[in-house]
């Protein structure tokens, strides 16, 4: 059964979560690396709905109802 994608906010909380874990530092080297990979996954979902949903917004929001995509300046 395929599972239901979780929504940017229920990631974001996820990710608060590893990070609230870690920083306490009781947890065990084993977990703590696990839990660190786990949120590195979330940050690079989070970070991609982002760029999705800027992109979308730029779309939206041209005045002369043209597509440009965003130029990555960085």
């Amino acid at each position: 059964m395929p599972s239901k994608k979780k929504t940017f906010e229920e990631n974001l909380q996820n990710l608060e979560a590893i990070v609230t874990k870690l920083e306490n530092g009781d947890v065990p080297l084993e977990e703590a690396i696990a839990e660190f990979q786990k949120g590195m996954v979330l940050s690079k979902d989070l970070q991609k709905t982002l760029e999705d949903a800027e992109k979308t917004l730029v779309k939206v929001m041209q005045a002369n109802g043209s597509e440009t995509e965003l130029e990555n300046n960085g």
